[in-house]
């Protein structure tokens, strides 16, 4: 039987993947958002991560059976795929419980096409046991097949770092699972095709989901540390990033940097984690001590800025305020759940007015999803600071490369002071993180 392979999803992970796939297999890309589908079947990514010229070299016609992908929103394209991947988002809700939603509502559409002998293989962030516990039963129900018996799963962790350019997916090594021992080598093998940097076949499904839920945690914990210590040297007025680099010195110290921790990983994965624990009796202290202090950091980056606006005799109340960066990263369109955002509404609770500049986001998206405006375009920015006589701060929050040959001088008041979130300005900046 020829390979032929579903990607359920086309977003930051689904569509580099897709496209990966495509180099050597008949794949179908499915998104169930018209608009997204629309704009790839015309050879552009809004999400930066695959070039519009690859991109390009790969896309096919439905009725073509070769190598290559074909984009679809229509469930019939997939029927005949005997390869289904699913790589859909696993955010949390407003509370930080697991919102798994996007897995139920993919799985019921594999359901629906489901065969005899067909092969399904999850990629989004889940704490363990949920591809078996939860996204399973929903297949069984849906296509009325036996899992182990009519069908068959996988779990293959997405590790894709939005807007990297250099460890693209072929180049970051795969960690693999199959739900008996010989659908982990077939999975393993389907990787292995086409993964350059190599795979690792776990021993069972949890295993794997275990290893990608660690990964970003391990993460988290590690930058909470650095953000405590940012803290505790602000006090005693000692430059946090030259501690670091005298610290970073040795061999084995790990090179982590304060900061701001959003994005649909590093942000969300400690609690998919938490849940599970919690759920067997055992309450994470050093899991969610973590993510409590990376989650205060937006908070204490506004205060941080008001103090030296006070320092300074600037007035507060009423003051503008530049918002350099709006994205989780710096140099990628991601704004999904970017702790910009609380640093801006904690601004905001200061009454100060808030103007968010970001070349990389789109301002529509996010209105959408924060109801901020913001601009893209920096000669709106200059013709507002030259109305206003300039900004009262500058808070440099993402460390986009544009953001780097910015004159800021042109953008604030003369009395004005530049706050350095990540502590690329150098002298540039009044303070730092």
């Amino acid at each position: 039987m020829n390979t032929k392979i579903a990607v359920i999803g086309l977003g930051y992970v689904g569509l580099p993947l897709a496209r990966l796939f495509a180099t050597k297999y008949n794949v179908v890309g499915f998104d169930i958002n018209q608009k997204r589908v629309e704009e790839l079947r015309q050879g552009t990514d809004s999400t930066l991560e695959v070039e519009d010229d690859i991109l390009q070299a790969v896309l096919k016609p439905l009725n073509n059976d070769g190598n290559g992908l074909f984009v679809s929103y229509d469930l019939g394209d997939i029927s005949d795929c005997n390869y289904y991947v699913v790589t859909v988002p696993t955010p949390v809700d407003k509370n930080n419980r697991p919102d798994l939603t996007p897995l139920y509502k993919s799985s019921e559409t594999v359901g629906k096409v489901l065969k005899k002998g067909d092969i399904v293989i999850y990629e989004s962030t889940v704490y363990p046991g949920v591809t078996e516990e939860e996204c399973i039963p929903v297949l069984e129900r849906v296509s009325g097949l036996k899992f182990n018996e009519d069908f068959f799963a996988g779990y293959s962790p997405e590790r894709i770092n939005p807007g990297d350019k250099q460890h693209t997916v072929e180049k970051i090594l795969k960690v693999t699972s199959g739900s008996t021992p010989e659908i982990g080598q077939k999975v393993d093998a389907l990787y292995k095709s086409v993964i350059t940097a190599g795979t690792h076949l776990a021993p069972s499904i949890k295993v794997a989901e275990a290893a990608k839920v660690i990964e970003n945690s391990q993460r988290d914990i590690n930058i909470a540390f650095v953000n405590e210590l940012a803290k505790i040297f602000n006090i005693l007025d000692i430059d946090t990033h030259a501690v670091l680099e005298a610290a970073g010195t040795k061999w084995n110290f790990l090179p982590f940097k304060p900061g701001l921790v959003g994005g649909h990983c590093i942000g969300v994965d400690p609690y998919y984690l938490a849940q599970k624990a919690q759920e067997h009796g055992y309450h994470p202290e050093i899991i969610l001590a973590g993510r409590k202090l990376n989650d205060s950091m937006g908070e204490y980056v506004a205060s941080q800025v008001v103090k030296c606006m006070i320092k300074k005799g600037i007035n507060v109340c009423g003051a503008e305020i530049l918002m350099l960066g709006v994205t989780f990263k710096e140099n990628c369109p991601d704004v999904r759940n970017t702790k910009i955002i609380d640093v801006v509404r904690a601004l905001e609770d200061y009454n100060v007015k808030v103007t968010i500049y970001d070349p990389w986001a789109n301002p529509a998206e996010v209105q959408h999803e924060y109801e901020l405006k913001s601009v893209s375009d920096i000669e709106q920015i200059r013709k507002f600071a030259n109305l206003q006589r300039g900004y009262d701060a500058i808070v440099l929050g993402v460390a986009h490369q544009e953001f780097l040959s910015l004159d800021l001088n042109s953008l604030k008041k003369e009395n004005a002071i530049v706050y350095d979130v990540k502590g690329i300005l150098g002298g540039k900046a009044d303070s730092k993180l």
